[in-house]
């Protein structure tokens, strides 16, 4: 899909606040309710736009504590793959899951209460999972930049 000016304009609008009404987009838009309505329907068609969320601050629900977990299979079959991959979407504290190249291969980010819930979730919960050979835990200090848009 081509992207004009005002698809551009109208996309980081919706990252930016996906409740505004069709009206307030229109009159930043210069364009109809109807244009606008229709340029979303054809957004979300064709699976530009996936899905609209809320974003929760961590800190307020205490599920700030962010740790980056590398992980290693013993052996890189598909079985041990699907395995894995099938059993780490089933856990609630993995918010982001990536099968990398390099000397790692998956790198999880996990969102817990503090450095005991992170503790339980690796004994009673991740290190359960079959297959793993071995895991690098690092802690956020500080969240430099954190941003759910993406820039067209």
């Amino acid at each position: 899909m081509v992207f004009d000016a005002i698809d551009r304009k109208l996309i980081q609008l919706l990252q930016e606040d996906s409740k505004q009404t069709n009206k307030a987009l229109s009159n930043k838009l210069n364009l109809s309710v109807t244009a606008i309505y229709e340029r979303i329907k054809k957004l979300e068609h064709n699976g530009i736009i996936s899905k609209y969320v809320a974003l929760v601050d961590k800190r307020k629900v205490q599920k700030d504590f962010v740790a980056f977990c590398h992980i290693k299979l013993v052996q890189h079959t598909q079985d041990y793959v699907v395995k894995f991959e099938r059993e780490v979407n089933k856990l609630d504290e993995v918010l982001e899951c990536y099968h990398l190249s390099g000397d790692y291969d998956y790198l999880l980010k996990v969102l817990v209460k503090d450095m005991e819930a992170f503790r339980d979730f690796m004994v009673k919960k991740l290190t359960k999972i079959d297959h793993i050979g071995s895991t690098h835990s690092m802690f956020m200090i500080n969240e430099v930049k954190h941003t759910t848009a993406i820039t067209l």
